[in-house]
């Protein structure tokens, strides 16, 4: 992966920003295997502000950075200049992942780093703690897309019936064995668990639970988590397309859009943003937002309702945390929706318990 894939020359300078509960870390510190020395950050990748990082590729003459799709967006909103006043000469490539990388965060890294960098976004699973597909540098970059499967790993777009697909969107699946493919969880003595995770969609074939779209030359788009789309009215609906959309609105930091089940409709979308501290949800707000899904997406796009909110939960890998947010509004136990632990913000959950117990009341008073 780090010789072949990210292309770790010897010599140059690895670095990933990544907490320790990340997969990433694990692949920054194989680094070691390398000729090519890592570089260690301790500290908070905003603080003092988003352009502290890029003061560390300055300083410590980094060739590779690696971060997240979230950390490249938020230097977007916040209209960051990554090489004004610093020397990034030395940096050759930058590497995304945690999330889909949108055309606008592409756009942002050639334009403040130049024509001459490889962007790499990949996208992967802490479960094999390894990517199934990413950056290839002997291929060329294709804005908003992935270059292509990762060595090793046999990735498929698979149809409902299972039947491999080009040019649409299908389930992300690996139809043979990966190396570094988990065997067994701990305490399942008869696999059961671990079938169910992995192998109840399609008998014998990985499912990893995402919308991929493999074109006919082999790049992929990410389209976000296969059980978090929403359906309205026969058509599907993924998450990805809502946030690109709103997240371009100025005033919106950042999203969340959940299926809500309500009553006497199916496939109803609710949309949580966190707005800028000088925004807030009023009417303008709400038509801007609802003209732009109308334009960017479709009138079905719409969502039923919106909330605002301080926080939304993510990952350490700066992932969103759709599905187990979506349990709480539902009812569920928060200590079994979600494990604060492997949240970067886990106060943000208390967020959507105040929320969930709101909405219960609401519907109580209905």
């Amino acid at each position: 992966m780090l010789h072949l894939q990210l292309d770790v020359k010897p010599g140059e300078r690895l670095f990933w920003y990544s907490t320790t509960g990340w997969m990433m870390w694990n692949l920054l510190v194989g680094g070691l295997l390398t000729e090519a020395p890592i570089v260690l950050y301790d500290g908070a990748a905003a603080h003092p502000d988003l352009g502290v990082l890029w003061e560390l590729a300055d300083a410590a003459r980094i060739s590779c950075f690696g971060t997240s799709a979230a950390f490249i967006t938020a230097c977007r909103k916040a209209a960051l200049a990554p090489a004004v006043g610093r020397d990034l000469t030395a940096l050759r490539s930058v590497g995304s992942t945690g999330s889909p990388l949108d055309r606008d965060g592409f756009r942002l890294v050639y334009e403040a780093l130049g024509a001459d960098t490889w962007l790499f976004s990949m996208s992967g699973g802490t479960d094999v703690c390894s990517a199934f597909i990413g950056g290839v540098p002997t291929l060329p970059v294709y804005e908003g897309r992935l270059q292509g499967r990762a060595l090793g790993a046999k990735v498929e777009a698979f149809d409902p019936r299972g039947q491999p697909v080009l040019d649409e969107v299908g389930e992300l699946v690996l139809t043979e064995p990966l190396p570094s493919m988990p065997l067994f969880f701990c305490g399942d003595e008869d696999g059961s668990r671990y079938r169910e995770s992995y192998f109840d969609v399609f008998p014998g074939v990985w499912r990893h639970g995402d919308w991929i779209e493999i074109a006919l030359d082999g790049t992929a788009v990410i389209s976000g988590r296969s059980d978090a789309t929403i359906n309205r009215g026969g058509v599907r609906i993924g998450t990805s397309e809502i946030y690109r959309s709103v997240l371009a609105l100025p005033a919106v930091l950042d999203a969340l859009v959940l299926d809500l089940p309500r009553e006497g409709q199916a496939g109803s979308i609710t949309l949580v943003v966190v707005l800028r501290a000088d925004a807030s949800l009023d009417q303008p707000l709400r038509d801007a937002i609802a003209s732009r899904l109308r334009a960017d997406c479709s009138p079905r796009h719409l969502p039923d309702e919106i909330h605002a909110v301080a926080d939304v939960p993510r990952t350490l890998s700066g992932k969103l945390l759709e599905l187990p947010v979506r349990r709480i509004l539902l009812g569920d136990d928060p200590a079994q929706a979600v494990s604060r632990d492997a949240l970067a913000n886990p106060t943000a959950v208390d967020i959507f318990v105040r929320l969930a117990a709101e909405r219960t009341l609401h519907e109580t008073r209905s």
